[in-house]
């Protein structure tokens, strides 16, 4: 495949999120949820697995430090990043409970979970939302594939309309930054 061709891929999915009146209210609801987690003292907590975890680390990392705006660092922790609590969890309990143990032992009611999957599948992510949801913590998505499993466990999703991986994770990071431009709008000064 051609780099041209990869552009036209990625301007195709992004015309048809562009006009989906869904994908849109979907992306200023999640945004809203994050920002009024973070105004009630919250915690945002972001977990994937594989290319979507580095982009929930991108995301912690944008909130603990700063994406473009002068502000003090906003609570955030990527689920996918203690490799002592990931490799003792995996040994003990399974894989499948990685991120299900962090939100039973660190998560409050006023947090919220964010959680990145092209597949929407992963049962890791799955059984982290289902514990979230007991202790009432807001659920959120960034999905594709259709959304999977997780599309109705989740309080809210953007379902990117793609089933390509690499076209998935492009948007969703673009979607980390357009909320980050937005939560400087909250709590930053331009620099």
């Amino acid at each position: 495949m051609t780099f041209s061709k990869s552009l036209e891929q990625l301007a195709s999915i992004l015309e048809e999120a562009r006009t989906d009146r869904t994908f849109l209210r979907s992306v200023e609801a999640i945004g809203k949820e994050i920002d009024a987690c973070l105004s009630r003292g919250g915690i945002v907590f972001v977990a994937g697995n594989g290319g979507s975890a580095a982009e929930a680390q991108h995301f912690s990392a944008e909130l603990v430090g700063r994406y473009r705006s002068e502000r003090r660092g906003l609570p955030s922790i990527a689920l996918t990043t203690d490799t002592s609590i990931l490799t003792a969890v995996s040994n003990d309990y399974g894989f499948d409970r990685v991120f299900e143990r962090q939100i039973e032992a660190l998560g409050r009611k006023k947090d919220i979970l964010v959680v990145l999957s092209t597949s929407g599948n992963s049962e890791n992510l799955v059984r982290a939302v289902v514990a979230a949801k007991k202790k009432k913590i807001s659920t959120v998505a960034l999905l594709g594939c259709g959304g999977g499993a997780l599309k109705p466990l989740v309080d809210a999703a953007v379902v990117v309309p793609s089933e390509n991986t690499a076209r998935i994770q492009e948007i969703h990071l673009s979607l980390i930054h357009f909320w980050c431009e937005k939560i400087d709008g909250s709590y930053g000064r331009s620099l």
